[in-house]
């Protein structure tokens, strides 16, 4: 980072005329290094044009991308705050608001309605950068209330996960979110309505453990990080050397974990096809008719 601040801040502060230049003007790519100008980054979806690399996003962001303009964004119940008044090296209390303020977020996701491309959908979508998208109270009610939106409306429910887990300063009141989530997908499925996860990086614990892997139809960006427990974990309990790309999405696709693995730009002609093809009844063609072949009327009788 030392060329930009040295050298092209000073080059480019000469060309504005020593105006302020922005702090977010250049964005470096964590997979690659490659430093790509922000409104580069922008334009491709948070997807590095050098390597390929998924990006993280915010929610709100995923919502954007996803449905058409003029979505609506519900709001949800409030959860109890801090249930079990945990404490660590800092009050949950404190750590909740502070997540809750820099964010702008009540919890780690958000529920919207609209459609994508003129059908209509529900979609929630996680906030990794909100206590790592852990899966608390708030997050439970979220889904559930998405779920009795989507029923109500008569329409997809589409999430977009990315999380740690479940939300440990919650303790058992978060593990109870898993059976709560697993029951509002079932409410989705039971009135015959598509139920879709997009899986992000990275989608683990217990949100794997639970309603993540119960889509009707599971998706997940390149390369996201997908699992419960993590790969040292593993490694360490079965005493073996994990293979290369080990829960990675293209390695859960290639063994029967997931149905697609589809690219940031691809993600929304996606869903309205998947959309289309699930929800949309199309008249049936008509039997092409087969020529009938008549009977050669039988030989004259001989005369007497």
């Amino acid at each position: 980072m030392n060329w930009i601040s040295e050298w092209a801040l000073p080059k480019i502060q000469t060309w504005l005329g020593r105006k302020e230049v922005p702090d977010n003007l250049w964005h470096q790519c964590t997979a690659c290094g490659q430093m790509i100008f922000q409104k580069d980054l922008d334009r491709n979806l948070h997807v590095c044009p050098h390597c390929g690399h998924h990006m993280r996003v915010s929610a709100m962001r995923r919502i954007e991308y996803t449905l058409d303009a003029g979505f609506q964004r519900i709001e949800l119940p409030k959860a109890p705050a801090d249930p079990l008044r945990f404490r660590d090296q800092r009050k949950y209390a404190d750590r909740l608001k502070e997540a809750q303020l820099k964010g702008g977020m009540d919890d780690a996701v958000a529920v919207a309605h609209g459609a994508i491309d003129g059908r209509r959908a529900v979609v929630a979508a996680f906030e990794f950068s909100f206590m790592a998208g852990s899966m608390g109270a708030g997050v439970g009610e979220a889904l559930v209330t998405a779920a009795k939106l989507a029923v109500l409306q008569d329409a997809p429910l589409i999430v977009f996960t990315a999380s740690g887990g479940a939300r440990m300063q919650e303790g058992a009141v978060s593990l109870m979110q898993m059976p709560r989530t697993v029951i509002a997908t079932q409410m989705v499925k039971e009135a015959g309505l598509p139920f879709i996860v997009v899986l992000c990086d990275p989608t683990t614990g217990g949100v794997t453990a639970s309603f993540a892997m119960l889509g009707d139809l599971q998706i997940a960006e390149p390369n996201a990080l997908i699992g419960f427990a993590g790969a040292r974990v593993i490694e360490q309990t079965v005493r073996e050397k994990l293979p290369e790309g080990f829960q990675r999405a293209e390695y859960l696709l290639q063994h029967g974990i997931l149905d697609m693995v589809v690219h940031r730009s691809e993600m929304r002609a996606t869903l309205s096809r998947v959309i289309s093809l699930l929800r949309e009844r199309r008249p049936a063609e008509p039997l092409a008719e087969e020529p009938v072949e008549l009977a050669a009327p039988p030989p004259p009788a001989p005369a007497a």
